[in-house]
């Protein structure tokens, strides 16, 4: 078994390897929903705007959330 320090760090390098996966995600959700939107509605190009900052601004929240979790789990196991 791993010591309590390894270990948060293992859990640690395991939250920041996520982020990039997290960051394309949130942003492709964005865009594919004010592209429906936009189908819907027939506001052309505006939704998809829209929902593109929507997704971008959500991974960069996550990214935020993300960084400082891992930060914090570094600092526990020291």
């Amino acid at each position: 078994m791993a010591p309590s320090g390894e270990q948060g760090t293992w859990k640690a390098l395991g939250e920041l390897s996520s982020i990039g996966l997290t960051l394309v995600v949130a942003t492709v959700i964005g865009l594919v929903a004010g592209y429906y939107a936009d189908r819907w509605l027939g506001t052309k190009p505006w939704l998809l705007l829209i929902g593109l900052g929507l997704g971008i601004a959500a991974g960069f929240v996550n990214l935020f959330r993300s960084v400082t979790r891992a930060e914090r789990d570094l600092d526990d196991s020291r």
